[in-house]
Parts: C-alpha cells; structure tokens; sequence
C-alpha cells in the first residue's frame, strides 16, 4: 500500500500504522501483528455476542447516569450493527492471541467507538465509553456463554428435533420389517427396523435433553465482575441492568453469576457443555457407523439398506458408490472428539481470577454447535429420509439364521439347542429343517416357536413358550 492507505493511531505503547479504510485502532493492529497464526478468526456468533454485550452496557450505563444519552445511543446503534454482522471484515484477529480474549474485547471496542463516533459527530472512547464498567475478564467468557446458548438454541436443538423427527418417520414407513440382529457384528436373535431405528432417536433426545440441562450453568454470566471479580469501576446495580437488558435483546435468559471469581477464573459451564456435545457426536458416529454396515456391498457386504447414489464413489472403479454423508458424519464426530479435549485442557488454565485460554475455547465450543447442527440436519436428509430397503436380502439371511434356535432353549435346553445351530451352520440348511430332525416338536410348533416376528416381541417369547 502507499503510504496515504494508512493512518496514525496511538495506544498506549505508542504510535502505529493501520490501515486507511479499517474500523479498527491501535490495539486491534497490535494484535494483527503480534498473532499472525492461523488466518483463523473468531467465530460470527462469538462476534454477534460481542456486539450485544456492548449493547446492553451502553444501555445500563445511561439509564444508571454513567453516560449521557448521545454517547450511548451512538454506541448502541454501532453495537447492534456489529451484532448484525454488517462490520465483520474489521474483526481480524487470530483466535491465537492473548489468553483473556483482550484482543478481540479491544477490537469490538474501538470498531464502535469508531461508528459511533461518526454516527454522533463527537469523539468517543473505545475504552472510556464503550468499553465503561466491563474489562475483557468479564466480557469475552460473557460472550463465550450468550455465543454457545445461541447456538445451541437457535441452532442445534432445532436441528437435533429435526433429525428426531425424520428418523420417527422412517420408523412410522419402515418399523415393521424384521431384520437379523447383530451383537459382535455377528448374526444374533431378530429385531424389527423400528426397534433398532428407536435406539438412534433415543440417542439423539437423551443427547438434545443433556444440553438442554447444561443451558442452566451457561445463563450465570461473568458481565460485572470486570478485573477479577470485585466489580471495580462498575456501578453496583450494573450487573443486574446489564444482564437483564442482554436478556431481552438476545432473546436468552441470563443472569449476573452468583459467584464471580468462578465465573471468571474458570471454564467449568463450557468444558461441562462441550462433554455434553462429545456424548451427542458419540451418539452419532454410532448412527452413522450404523448405517455404513448396514448399506456395505452391496454383494459383498451387509446389504441390508441403499443409502441414496449421491456421488460417484471412486476415481478408478467405474459403478462405485460409497456412504459419503455416514462419513462426513463420523468425522464431524471426531473432530467434536478433538474440540472437546482442547477444551477440556483450556480448561485447566484458570490460574488465580482468570482463564488464560478463553479465545480457543470460544472457537472450538461454537465450532463443535456448528458442525453438529449441520450435520445433523445432513444425515437426516442425505442418509436416513430416502435410504430404501433390500427386503430380499434380509429375508434370505433371517429366515437362515441358525441363532433362532435360541427360541428353544425352554423347550429343548441349551446343549441341544447348540448342537442344532452348529449342524445347521457346517449345512447351511435351515434351524426349522434341522430341529424337526433332531427333536419331537411338530411342524406347527417349530413355525410357533422359530416366527422372527414373534421373537421381537417384549421378552423375545411366543405364547406357551416358556421364560
């Protein structure tokens, strides 16, 4: 750039070049200097709450006579901008910066100083005005908390609903069918589609019900306890102002922490919100592990189910179509795996008043909400909404499956029930073909006591078929 792209901006430190047309100032474009990392930046929703924090304490401020009425309009109306997402390109920093997030706080507090201050036509401060009663030890883990509950309300609850709702429909279209079951990927006693697809929606309800539960801990924000707890510089009724006005404006139920000095120098609503969202990928790369084996073959393999032909599965083998959205999911999933234990370790550096690894928990938390959201939404779609079932296949393995033989036992015990499946693997004939050779029981009562269907009855029993 030539030297008329730039201007002078003074901090502190002293006197430095930024960028002509940037909103930001001085401490921003130390931090665009100090950091340069990753090219990552914080996430949007994490900006979003930057915003309507600033919002919020502008709004307390005046109404407590902190400020007057001009300079706190200017800076709610710059802050709601930032909120909307108008001004993103002036937030550079790297998510790799100083452990407190003060980079981030500075850069959100000098781009609406500087709106501001045109909107007005008077200078205002970035830290005087909009960053007055709040330090960046209670701003950023404020904004990690309102950032992760919009997202996760906004976001992944709905998606988790969705997902819910598809696979409650596939078992409404498909539940009946009677399929071999599986324990040690080998062929086990016969379940019925619907029992099988019920274990995936109460996977995904008891996973949405956990992070409903961790919503509690995340509405008890830091904002008030500005340096390290005491509330320094801030208004005694600030707090509780800020807090509720933060509250309308995001539509979330927040509140000043019962406790600062916790709420500052620790993660523990974060890391306990993460495992939540952990247990949810676990929950779904067994979903879509699931459905890999299901769809695998398809002459070779299980063959059970046809995942929808999305794309073409092999830059050499003409025909080839793979599981692509299964896995896509499973490595959301491990990603989520990894999110989760940087967060888990960020967590641990709260040392004395504050958590010096706010900003790589902020990005990892709200990466974790945005990839499960959207691949649930994905798999639901993609995967589960149109696979068809090969009625074929699954007839033929279920109606061989010597494991049958296990609805005897109460009528010929164990051992004899063992020796009719092994004869009836090493033959390849039917449990029915080989029993009526090897017991008294008659055709009728073998079709009785060897009925797939009845065997995925509550207890696995026919009637008169004993315990």
């Amino acid at each position: 750039m030539a030297n008329d792209d730039f201007r002078s901006e003074r901090d502190s430190l002293g006197e430095l070049q930024v960028p002509g047309d940037a909103l930001w100032g001085a401490q921003t474009q130390r931090a665009v200097d100090n950091f340069p990392i990753s090219g990552l930046r914080m996430p949007r929703d994490f900006i979003r709450a930057l915003g309507l924090i600033k919002w919020a304490a502008a709004t307390a401020n005046v109404e407590l006579g902190g400020m007057d009425a001009k300079h706190a309009a200017a800076i709610q109306k710059a802050a709601l901008e930032v909120a909307d997402g108008r001004h993103d390109r002036h937030f550079p920093v790297d998510v790799f910066q100083t452990g407190s997030g003060t980079s981030s706080n500075m850069n959100a507090n000098e781009v609406i100083a500087r709106l501001a201050s045109q909107f007005a036509g008077i200078p205002i401060h970035p830290n005087d005005h909009v960053n007055m009663s709040q330090s960046s030890n209670d701003v950023i883990p404020t904004a990690i908390q309102v950032s992760a509950l919009l997202g996760v309300e906004q976001h992944l609850l709905p998606s988790l609903a969705y997902l819910s709702a598809i696979i409650s429909r596939r078992i409404g279209e498909i539940g009946d069918i009677v399929k071999t079951g599986r324990t040690h990927l080998m062929d086990a006693m016969p379940v019925t589609f619907g029992q099988e697809m019920s274990g995936w929606r109460t996977q995904i309800e008891h996973g949405s019900a956990r992070i409903m539960e961790s919503r509690v801990r995340l509405q008890d924000i830091a904002l008030g306890g500005t340096a390290v707890g005491t509330g320094v510089n801030a208004h005694p009724r600030f707090a509780m102002r800020a807090s509720r006005y933060l509250s309308v404006k995001s539509g979330l139920e927040l509140k000043p922490s019962s406790n600062y000095f916790e709420a500052m120098s620790s993660q523990d609503s974060a890391v306990e919100l993460s495992g939540q969202l952990r247990t949810l990928a676990v929950s779904m790369m067994k979903i879509a592990n699931d459905l890999r084996w299901m769809n695998s073959g398809p002459l070779a393999g299980l063959g059970e189910i046809s995942l929808p032909a999305l794309q073409p599965g092999s830059s050499i083998m003409p025909g080839k179509v793979n599981p692509v959205i299964p896995e896509a999911v499973s490595m959301v999933a491990a990603q989520v795996m990894g999110n989760d234990a940087t967060i888990a370790i960020a967590g641990q550096s709260g040392n004395f008043q504050l958590n010096v690894m706010l900003p790589v928990i902020a990005y990892n938390l709200l990466q974790s909400i945005d990839l499960l959201s959207n691949a649930a939404r994905v798999l639901g779609d993609s995967a589960l909404a149109g696979f068809k079932v090969n009625d074929a296949r699954i007839g033929e393995a279920l109606n061989r499956n010597p494991i049958l033989v296990t609805a005897l036992n109460p009528v010929i015990g164990y051992e004899a029930g063992a020796k009719i499946a092994k004869e009836a693997y090493a033959t390849g004939r039917s449990v029915k073909e080989v029993a009526a050779e090897h017991t008294q029981l008659s055709d009728a009562e073998l079709s009785k006591y060897l009925d797939p269907r009845a065997l995925t009855k509550p207890g696995g029993k026919v009637e008169g078929g004993g315990g």
